[in-house]
């Protein structure tokens, strides 16, 4: 793996994830539905430049976003900052994981969008953000989490070749961007090794590079539901796309809805354990 970043690289791979985000990944709606019937304060994991967490204050929320990355979150303050709703953004620089807020208890929701706990490490660290979510929910509060399903198709093309993803102009500096990927599939480690290559330039200029490496590991729809059940949520579905249709065979997408049981479980006799 490559050493961490430098300020300046830091600052463009923020910059180039949210090129790469222009095509719009759809989940927005579903969030701000979500929104409208949490009793209670946003927080959002793994928030990154903020492209949920400002229109969810927009949109009138409290929004608390947290993310690692001081790059990432730079970015969002700057974007953040040309809103209305700038006073109901709180961000927050940690780790996700043993993260416990001075407001721990009173979020209304609580989510990791897009695919971001495929970024945690082992099943340790993805059942440890499910503890997370519930421990920072009110009684009756929402957590959701989304990841990405890969099918064996999808797998099967992630052999190590160098497969081209888009040319883009960004429309901050001017420059054309070229995004290239390769990415390998440990079948082992149910693990996928990402690495990314942004090169920009102007037409026929100098180019500059920018290379990110990602290991990403899979977690399948059952783990979703086990890590949600472990951390003392109540699973209220496990959807199959943003209109919270049913997951089924084909399913890209694994969306967790669970909720922090509003009172706790009765404690049972031995015998009835």
């Amino acid at each position: 793996m490559l050493p961490s970043p430098d300020p300046e690289t830091a600052a463009a791979l923020a910059r180039l994830y949210d090129l790469d985000l222009t095509e719009d990944p759809g989940d927005l709606d579903l969030y701000l539905a979500l929104a409208e019937r949490a009793d209670g304060p946003i927080l959002e994991l793994a928030a990154g430049t903020g492209r949920l967490a400002i229109p969810l204050a927009e949109a009138g929320h409290d929004v608390t976003a947290v993310d690692l990355d001081p790059a990432m979150l730079d970015r969002a303050r700057s974007r953040a900052s040309a809103i209305a709703g700038a006073d109901r953004l709180e961000f927050v620089e940690a780790d996700l994981v043993g993260l416990r807020l001075p407001a721990a208890g009173t979020y209304g929701l609580a989510f990791i969008a897009l695919n971001s706990i495929m970024v945690l490490p082992n099943r340790d660290a993805q059942r440890a953000a499910l503890r997370t979510l519930s421990d920072h929910l009110a009684p009756g509060g929402l957590a959701v989490v989304d990841a990405w399903q890969p099918d064996a198709t999808d797998l099967a093309r992630f052999d190590g070749q160098v497969i081209l993803e888009w040319p883009r102009l960004d429309p901050e500096t001017g420059r054309i961007v070229t995004k290239v990927a390769s990415a390998l599939h440990d079948a082992a480690t149910a693990t996928v090794n990402m690495t990314t290559i942004f090169e920009e330039s102007g037409q026929g200029g100098p180019t500059r590079r920018w290379v990110r490496q990602d290991r990403l590991r899979l977690v399948s729809a059952a783990e979703l539901r086990d890590f949600a059940i472990a951390a003392g949520l109540i699973v209220e579905r496990v959807a199959g796309d943003y209109d919270l249709g049913e997951l089924g065979p084909g399913s890209e997408r694994a969306i967790l809805v669970a909720e922090r049981p509003r009172r706790p479980s009765p404690i049972r006799p031995i015998a009835d354990r």
